[in-house]
């Protein structure tokens, strides 16, 4: 493809990207504003959960249709998707009728994050591809940065609906430059056969599984019937899923692929490097306001670095990774990042803020290196049909493993802190749970309005407490970043 008609394309998949990207950062500072004009608390955390399990859904299902169908097409339907979705959730005049319309949006984000990963590799030879797709990442820590204070912006000074509807006109160019420029570069299949049963028994097998994470320890106790009833489901679909592509003349995900050590390393890697990093993105806010007894701006400060470090990282690879083998930047990506969770291991309540900015910058610079050289390497691992599922593939597996080590953790961490507090002192524990939220919740023990409420000894009492629970966390997510660093050890030199 001419740079005349590279460049805009490139530029208006990055627009896209951009504002999926930022759809899912930018709703925890409207949420409070939204729930108080259209009600419906008891349904807040599913406004997030119910695009997460519908964008998890439909990344492998696009993927695999970009090597069957034309990427153009395929880009125009999943931007469509997500800009009608997001006229409906900004028309909501009900939390039923905004989680509906996130379920909608989250199918049109999933099918953008596979597509735009598609187009860029698509439109770049192959030494620049490496750059080209450094560009993602970056985009992705930009919105992450912007995402919280825009949301705020617009919320004081516009209306909570259009965090939604800014999307349309910046969508409608992106459209627009695609469908004029983007031009069919790779050879498709000759013969196309849609596996619908493996898209039906993957779908389930997935919405099962995260369920089982997003609920368990929460809704419902890890060991209740409706948590084994998810998981007997979830194994059930499971075996079909695996039946069904064994069969299957064009499978969605074959099985054969992960025979080769790119593809089933790569992605593993990935998987264990986003259960390390987005662990560290749901726990060490914890750490710094309830150990460290910091200033909400103080925890935006430190937890910045992190997404920083990732962007930093990936722009910076992706200018010179075509001179370095990727299996090398990689297991250079995991020393970075298990040292980062390595130097979790040292917090105290004493640690200073500048000690935490730089383990979460090494932390977020490993990241940046794992996930573009990964991504490259399973991209490589397969012949260029199958570039859409190798690129879905590597998404889809960043997605399972945040999503994953958040439930992990987030249990692990519950079970721990609730055994610590059993052994505080019997005055100790009757002011805590002389406190509203505390029995159903106890983690809201952790938030800086509750722990103002305390007196001094049982405040350092529950700082100690946090900080085993916290510590557990930090040695999970180390142990983690070990085995990522030997499955980078693993992946193929070329």
């Amino acid at each position: 493809m001419k740079d005349f008609k590279r460049f805009p394309v490139i530029a208006a998949a990055l627009l896209v990207l951009f504002l999926s990207a930022l759809d899912a950062l930018i709703m925890a500072a409207a949420m409070p504003t939204i729930v108080a004009d259209l009600g419906g608390l008891s349904l807040y955390s599913w406004v997030y959960s119910a695009a997460l399990l519908s964008r998890t859904v439909s990344l492998p299902i696009f993927g695999k249709l970009a090597d069957l169908f034309k990427t153009k097409y395929l880009f125009m339907t999943s931007t469509t998707i997500f800009l009608v979705a997001s006229v409906m959730a900004g028309s909501s005049t009900s939390m039923g009728f905004l989680i509906f319309s996130r379920v909608i949006q989250g199918i049109g984000a999933g099918g953008n994050f596979a597509l735009v990963y598609v187009i860029l590799t698509d439109v770049s030879s192959l030494e620049k591809r490496g750059k080209t797709l450094g560009f993602a990442s970056f985009v992705w820590g930009i919105a992450s940065v912007l995402g919280p204070t825009l949301g705020g912006l617009i919320v004081t000074y516009f209306s909570w609906r259009w965090i939604f509807f800014m999307n349309i006109p910046l969508g409608i160019l992106s459209l627009a430059v695609v469908y004029f420029y983007l031009s069919e570069i790779r050879d498709k299949k000759k013969t196309v056969y849609l596996d619908f049963a493996g898209v039906i028994t993957l779908s389930i097998s997935i919405l099962g599984l995260l369920t089982v994470f997003l609920i368990g320890g929460r809704t419902y106790p890890w060991i209740s019937y409706e948590i084994l009833g998810l998981c007997f489901i979830t194994l059930l679909f499971s075996i079909g899923f695996y039946v069904a592509e064994k069969r299957a003349p064009e499978p969605i995900l074959s099985l054969e692929f992960f025979r080769l050590k790119g593809f089933r390393n790569g992605n593993m890697a990935v998987f264990l490097s986003s259960f390390v990093i987005f662990s560290l993105f749901a726990y060490a806010p914890l750490f710094i306001q309830g150990v460290l007894l910091k200033t909400p701006m103080e925890v935006g400060i430190a937890m910045l670095s992190l997404s920083l470090g990732w962007s930093m990282g990936s722009l910076m690879l992706g200018q010179v990774i075509h001179r370095f083998e990727k299996k090398t930047s990689a297991v250079v990506g995991t020393v970075f990042l298990a040292t980062g969770a390595g130097t979790t291991l040292l917090f105290t309540t004493e640690t200073t803020m500048a000690f935490c900015f730089w383990t979460f910058l090494l932390a977020g610079l490993g990241m940046g290196f794992v996930t573009l050289a990964t991504l490259l390497v399973v991209q490589n691992s397969l012949k260029p049909e199958d570039i859409g599922v190798a690129t879905s593939s590597h998404q889809f597996a960043r997605t399972l493993g945040g999503t994953l080590g958040i439930g992990i953790c987030g249990g692990l961490f519950t079970a721990r802190l609730a055994r610590e507090m059993d052994k505080l002192s019997a005055d100790h524990l009757a002011e805590i749970t002389s406190q509203k939220n505390i029995t159903h919740h106890i983690e809201n023990i952790l938030n800086p309005e509750m722990l103002s409420k305390f007196s001094e000894t049982a405040l350092e009492a529950l700082r100690a407490a946090a900080l085993s629970g916290l510590s557990l966390v930090f040695w999970i997510i180390f142990g983690i970043s070990i085995i990522c660093f030997g499955c980078c050890l693993l992946l193929p030199k070329n």
